[in-house]
């Protein structure tokens, strides 16, 4: 018995963390769209739960961008035209509270747009002006041999649909879920370390 309530306040602990980061001010802001960050992520996160998708990549879709909010002045650096690597920021963050299917479409989230505006020419001209920016901060489409190393990546097919659910996510104002309502999945994905 003593052993589940460790788990249990493990898994509590990780979503504890996790409505702390997303409370806090940075949060109100996204990096040049017109909606705020976190209600971009829960967006996502809703986005990925009406596609159906499995609980691992729901948590990822709600989680993709919180590498934004675990750097140090995001929006200065991007007003300075510097890549914080959020994406990397965030995975790593991930992979010490949940496993791999959760922190790598996270990880390729970014490398999943710079494949898309490679592979599908239509898909740069649905990106919002901010995305269009930061595209460029971020290498630009993907030259022929990074096309090859991004696809045979694992969890790169989930950081594709997440990429254009999070394209998808940025309507100001959205009614969306509430952190809260992502609690189980976030507590049934948690690692107990």
């Amino acid at each position: 018995m003593v052993e589940k309530e460790s788990k249990e306040s493990r898994m509590s602990k990780v979503y504890q963390e996790i409505e702390k980061i997303f409370t806090t001010g940075i949060a109100e802001e996204y990096l040049g769209e017109d909606v705020k960050l976190v209600e971009h992520m829960l967006q996502c996160g809703d986005l990925a739960r009406e596609a159906g998708a499995p609980d691992y990549l729901v948590v990822a879709s709600l989680l993709h961008d919180i590498g934004h909010l675990l750097v140090d002045d995001a929006p200065g650096a991007q007003d300075s035209g510097i890549d914080m690597h959020h994406d990397v920021v965030g995975a790593q963050w991930i992979e010490a509270r949940f496993p791999a299917t959760v922190s790598e479409p996270v990880r390729l989230h970014v490398a999943a747009k710079r494949y898309l505006v490679t592979t599908n020419h239509d898909y740069l001209s649905k990106l919002s002006h901010a995305s269009v920016q930061t595209l460029y901060m971020q290498g630009g489409p993907l030259n022929q041999e990074e096309v090859i190393d991004f696809i045979s990546r694992e969890g790169a097919e989930d950081a594709v649909r997440v990429r254009l659910w999070d394209d998808l996510a940025k309507i100001r104002d959205k009614q969306t879920s509430s952190l809260a309502d992502f609690k189980s999945a976030i507590d049934s994905l948690a690692i107990d370390r």
